[in-house]
């Protein structure tokens, strides 16, 4: 089973290289083989090779079984003007490697209710998946364009969306509301868009192929609102593109920070094993602020390399022994700066990532 390590920029390379670690001491506990390549993208090929997705990354991504990636961007490439930018290496690998669904979970540890902004009392119970689109609307539409017009200078963007990108996505939300608590709601703003009002449509069309799983339309507006005010009464949330964006990054607070939630983004295309090939990353950014100086939050990266085992190569049992080992390592007490609490060991980057590798041992399989 080959992974291809994308550090990207900032933090990037500091969280990818402890969960490298976390995988290669689950292939020796679980008894798999994992083969590691690396390449370079985001601002750091845009420095290197003078264009953020080289030849050589994607087709080392074609080739691997899944993706592991760090965090691409940074002020340094910022210029709105600028005709490469590091952020189109990440939607580039989701264009070519049809990864058109996006999982982020959202279930706060008990350790770090007091972590987050909201109280306790709504946190606890919480868990859900939001599953975001990724191929399609107004990040790939065209036109998209800078332009004179008769009132000096513009912009134009264009969400578009078919039938069968929302189809395939609804489908993948219904599946895993099957596999989970049976709930599903549909995030659109059919009230003003008509995009949003085919995605409903489309939404109402799939959902007669799951009687089973109790759904509900909710206008993206009021949806901001309720994952902040009735978190725990939801399961699976779908959404296309741009809403997606914003609604997990505000998710993100639920658990106390951005370094904690991970995320898979998945295609149909299947890999040697047999399952999606997938790529694996940290919601965060690349926070350049702290890059090098062993701040970072590791423990986002090491979940997305859970989930990595779990969606492409079937790894159950280490995947969820990464998660016992990162709720072990928090009931412990450690924490890095950005979730810190009073009477807690802080440590850094690479402490956390040694605590969690050296928790993995004392995780039976099975457990």
């Amino acid at each position: 089973m080959r992974v291809l390590v994308l550090p990207g920029d900032g933090i990037g390379p500091e969280v990818t290289t402890q969960a490298r670690r976390v995988l290669e001491r689950c292939a020796e506990l679980f008894g798999f083989a994992l083969e590691f390549d690396t390449a370079v993208v985001g601002g750091a090929a845009i420095d290197q090779l003078g264009e953020p997705l080289p030849a050589a990354a994607l087709e080392a991504a074609k080739q691997s079984d899944a993706v592991l990636l760090g965090a691409v961007g940074g002020p340094k490439w910022d210029d709105p003007r600028a005709n490469v930018r590091p952020e189109q290496a990440l939607l580039g690998l989701r264009k070519e490697l049809g990864l058109f669904a996006n999982l982020r979970p959202v279930k706060p540890f008990p350790e770090l209710l007091d972590a987050s902004p909201l109280k306790p009392e709504v946190l606890r119970g919480v868990d859900l998946v939001v599953v975001r689109e990724l191929t399609g609307g107004i990040y790939f539409g065209k036109p998209s364009e800078r332009r004179n017009g008769p009132s000096g200078r513009e912009a134009l963007d264009t969400m578009v969306y078919n039938e069968h990108e929302i189809a395939r996505l609804m489908r993948t939300a219904f599946t895993l509301a099957q596999q989970r608590r049976k709930r599903l709601a549909s995030v659109d703003k059919a009230n003003v868009l008509s995009s949003s009002r085919l995605w409903r449509e489309v939404a109402h069309e799939v959902r007669r192929e799951f009687p089973e799983v109790a759904y509900e339309d909710v206008l993206v507006d009021a949806m901001a609102m309720h994952l902040l005010r009735r978190p725990r009464d939801f399961d699976v949330i779908a959404t296309e593109n741009l809403f997606g964006d914003i609604l997990t990054d505000e998710a993100s607070m639920l658990a106390g920070s951005m370094g904690l939630l991970p995320s898979a983004s998945l295609g149909e295309a299947t890999n040697r094993v047999g399952l999606p090939r997938g790529l694996y990353e940290p919601i965060h950014g690349s926070a350049p602020d702290i890059a090098g100086q062993d701040k970072a939050n590791p423990l986002a990266a090491i979940l997305s390399a859970a989930m990595l085992l779990r969606h492409s190569f079937g790894q159950n049992e280490a995947a969820r022994a990464i998660e016992i080992a990162v709720a072990n390592v928090l009931s412990q007490g450690l924490r890095t700066g950005d979730i810190a609490q009073p009477g807690c060991s802080v440590v850094g980057c690479e402490e956390m990532g040694t605590a969690v590798v050296d928790a993995l041992a004392a995780v039976k399989p099975g457990a």
